[in-house]
């Protein structure tokens, strides 16, 4: 269940992350407001997951997955550039939260 509540964690980052983009420097209202409740719900899960998942790996992934995420959200919706070094940024982010990954001590 843990693991559900991370997943729903960055589905609502990003989601306060690309209304960011679109409330025009908080010029908008619905995207605005929109921000303030996802990321809300966002630190809501994250700290839900946070319960039973380790921080270091948990934080990675949130943080990490949602980068990626929007990343890949500013290239296809908003026309954002891509280039070699954003996409061998993105796989050391991967290869990063890997490694913390295979880092943890079993208990």
């Amino acid at each position: 269940m843990h693991w559900l509540y991370l997943i729903i964690a960055i589905l609502l980052e990003v989601s306060g992350t690309t209304c960011m983009k679109i409330s025009d420097g908080f010029s908008k209202l619905a995207p605005t407001l929109f921000i303030f409740i996802f990321y809300g719900l966002s630190f809501t899960f994250l700290s839900l997951a946070l319960k039973v998942l380790p921080i270091a790996l948990t934080y990675a992934i949130w943080s990490g997955i949602g980068t990626a995420a929007i990343t890949v959200i500013g290239v296809i919706w908003f026309g954002e550039g891509i280039n070699a070094i954003k996409l061998v940024s993105l796989l050391l982010i991967i290869i990063g939260v890997a490694g913390l990954h295979f880092s943890q001590e079993v208990h």
